[in-house]
């Protein structure tokens, strides 16, 4: 089993030179320059890596990426291979990344709850306080408050 630190620098080498060889040597018009690779992880045994990539585009385009990467696969590998220089070239498998999805979702929330908050500050801009302004006690208020007490209770005693 490899060290964590190997898989690291793998999974780093093959990041580098899956975006290069994508950029550079395939020639498919399916993986133009619209195809981003974000991540790459390798399993502990480096036999098997993940490359996480994004498509800026449409579901058509995305659709032609995943089918553009599946078919130069063996191309990306032996490249992989040619540059890793291990005993076993891992295997790759491309899979898209939610990362911008999950990033435009929490956005979305974001603005609801920035328009809720705006609708909160609206409703309250003329409003005032249920009670006195101050709702603690003073010292000086709980003296006055016990003498009065004192003066009823000595109305009542007699």
């Amino acid at each position: 089993m490899a060290d964590n630190a190997r898989a690291k620098r793998l999974a780093d080498l093959i990041r580098e030179v899956v975006a290069q060889k994508l950029q550079r040597g395939i020639k498919d018009p399916r993986l133009g320059s619209h195809v981003t690779i974000t991540d790459t992880r390798v399993t502990g045994d480096l036999r098997e890596a993940t490359v996480f990539y994004t498509v800026y585009g449409d579901d058509e385009e995305r659709a032609a990426a995943a089918a553009g990467l599946e078919s130069a696969k063996g191309i990306l590998r032996s490249e992989v291979g040619k540059a890793a220089g291990v005993k076993f070239t891992p295997t790759l498998a491309f899979v898209m990344d939610a990362l911008p999805d999950t990033a435009r979702n929490i956005e979305d929330l974001l603005d609801k709850a920035r328009q809720s908050d705006a609708k909160v500050r609206e409703a309250s801009a003329g409003a005032a306080y249920a009670g006195e302004a101050d709702p603690y006690r003073k010292p000086e208020e709980d003296e006055a408050a016990e003498a009065a007490e004192g003066d009823e209770t000595d109305d009542t005693a007699k």
